[in-house]
């Protein structure tokens, strides 16, 4: 009788639990919740013993997807939303591997928003951490998973989970971490502390959330140390949406002279920033830390201890937080990324150049067949410099871009287009000044360009100063100067080419590798087609793409294409020119 009434208590708990979960979350124990697979796609089949969803081609043909939709979900504080999957694969490399794809569908709009994809095959679980900004909006959630090439392709799903708060918090309460992980080290790794567990000299009689032996923490220790400066590294997700403000978290540590405690954020790209390091040891309880902390791109929060030896002690850590404000009241206004753009349609909004010598002026084109206008719209404004004006070989003057602060990674793009040089080297550079204009350094310059056509740069930097971007075009003799023109300069933070980058939004398509989701109902000889470069016909169409301007200007051009009065290939007349600086 005794064992039947534990036995109903342990069910009533698990129905509990079950019933508590938030909307657009399922344990998938022993049904999908809220979530239904959508009829016109495979179904997603729960294993017959629970604890799983899962699709795979034992029952279905490669390219065939099974999509699963939530009911409405609202998140009117920002949350943290969690996805336990697996994806397997047959041996080797497919061509077309799996993918698993998950979307937001809001209510008040036609189409889905990719939020997430992965496609590398794991024998374990992986946990995928994404943060959802607050709104007001009601939304459904829709996964995707798309079978690849394979005998044994197939996707699982073992938990998805929506909790309040940033995913860069954590209690380690829960056995999946919050998504941290742990780097291997053959000698020093991160582990588990609490939970009644006395497997090292370093287990702490408390962790800090639930001041009890029963609480879970994270530890580090030296004992197994034994080359210098062992590094054991603690790994969060990656945020994914942007967030500023104060990073707080729990230390406590047994420390001789041996280790050194610190925290790092590393992008996309790999590149490192140490945020705080531990300046002293504290008492011997635990220690709380507040961390400025900004994410405007997707980045890693790094906790890092370098033991010197096995003396080094020991380092533990509870109860990581965030709160959008800054640390102790400091008030530091956003960089804003849209104030250091500029397409010059109505001004030169927050670019300046020197104020002695000749500079880039702000012109207009009337486009014809044989000529573009200015990138944006075609019948706008750009900027223009002539160095045949110059008195003297040189530069001409330098434009320069607002303040961008330090310690951040910027992503520019800008069109140009080049007409009149002899030799192409440096005709345009762009270089970084410091704010106190000592030291320059020169990121990029043209090397070869189609003269005249619109051509984009794009290039990623980072500087631990305050910086701006100058743009510089020079011509080394009298007898080889000519025109540049430059538009749509844009800033963005992050890097402008990343691993993890997401496919464009719906209904938007660059045509730069594929078609994107555009289809044609029938193709015959009025059918469209991706080209690049020129039409195959004379005076017709584009000599280049408006993506990039990628062109070849060869002598298939008409005699009236070299004509340097009126040189249609770079569509840039000197005498029609309309100056309205």
């Amino acid at each position: 009788m005794l064992f039947g009434g534990v036995l109903l208590a342990v069910q009533a708990l698990q129905l509990a639990g079950a019933l508590d979960l938030p909307a657009g979350s399922c344990a998938f124990e022993d049904s999908t919740c809220d979530f239904d697979s959508v009829f016109e796609f495979l179904p997603w089949i729960l294993n017959e013993e629970g604890h799983y969803i899962y699709v795979d081609t034992s029952f279905a043909k490669q390219g065939e997807k099974a999509v699963l939709l939530s009911s409405d979900v609202q998140t009117e504080e920002w949350s943290c939303l969690r996805l336990v999957y697996q994806i397997t694969t047959s041996s080797g490399s497919p061509s077309e591997p799996s993918r698993l794809n998950l979307y937001v569908r809001f209510d008040d709009e036609s189409f889905d928003r990719l939020l997430w994809s992965a496609k590398e095959p794991s024998d374990s679980w992986l946990i995928a951490s994404l943060d959802l900004q607050n709104s007001s909006k009601k939304f459904k959630i829709l996964i995707e998973g798309v079978l690849g090439h394979g005998n044994t392709a197939s996707i699982a799903l073992f938990e998805i989970k929506i909790t309040t708060g940033y995913c860069i918090e954590c209690d380690f309460e829960e056995n999946h971490l919050c998504g941290f992980v742990n780097r291997w080290n053959p000698n020093v790794n991160w582990f588990v502390g609490g939970g009644n567990m006395r497997n090292s000299h370093s287990i702490l009689p408390q962790d800090h959330t639930f001041r009890s032996e029963l609480g879970h923490y994270m530890y580090v220790d030296s004992v197994y140390v034994t080359h210098y400066q062992e590094v054991a590294q603690l790994i969060s997700p990656v945020t994914t949406a942007p967030m500023s403000g104060c990073l707080l978290f729990y230390y406590q540590l047994q420390q001789g002279n041996d280790s050194i405690f610190s925290v790092y954020t590393r992008d996309v790209a790999g590149l490192y920033e140490e945020i705080w390091k531990m300046g002293y040891p504290g008492n011997a309880d635990w220690n709380l830390a507040e961390v400025e902390f900004s994410a405007p791109y997707p980045m890693e929060v790094i906790f890092e201890v370098a033991f010197n030896g096995p003396k080094g002690g020991y380092v533990a850590l509870d109860d990581i937080s965030f709160s959008p404000v800054p640390c102790q009241n400091q008030t530091e206004r956003p960089f804003s990324a849209v104030e250091a753009s500029c397409n010059f349609e109505e001004d030169l909004c927050n670019f300046y150049q020197d104020k002695e010598g000749p500079g880039w002026t702000r012109v207009k084109v009337k486009p014809n067949m044989h000529r573009a206008g200015d990138h944006t719209s075609g019948l706008g404004y750009f900027l223009m410099a002539n160095t045949k004006f110059t008195s003297q070989p040189g530069y001409i003057g330098r434009l320069y871009g607002p303040s961008l602060p330090g310690n951040l990674q910027y992503c520019l793009r800008f069109y140009y287009a080049i007409y009149g040089f002899l030799k192409m080297s440096d005709t345009l550079a762009v270089y970084i000044f410091e704010e106190n204009h000592m030291v320059q350094d020169k990121i990029w310059s043209v090397l070869e360009s189609p003269r005249g056509v619109w051509m984009q740069a794009e290039i990623t930097f980072k500087k631990p100063m305050p910086t701006k971007v100058v743009f510089m075009s020079l011509c080394k003799s009298f007898w080889d100067c000519g025109l540049v023109a430059l538009d749509d300069i844009t800033i963005e933070l992050g890097s402008c080419w990343s691993p993890e980058k997401l496919p464009t939004p719906p209904g938007e398509c660059t045509f730069e590798q594929d078609e994107c989701a555009f289809t044609q109902e029938r193709r015959n000889r009025s059918s469209w087609h991706r080209r690049r470069g020129e039409t195959p016909t004379s005076y017709t169409g584009p000599k280049g793409d408006h993506t990039t301007g990628a062109t070849t200007c060869t002598s298939r051009l008409p005699t009236w294409c070299t004509d340097k009065k009126h040189d249609s290939c770079p569509g840039l007349y000197e005498e029609s020119l309309e100056n309205t600086a």
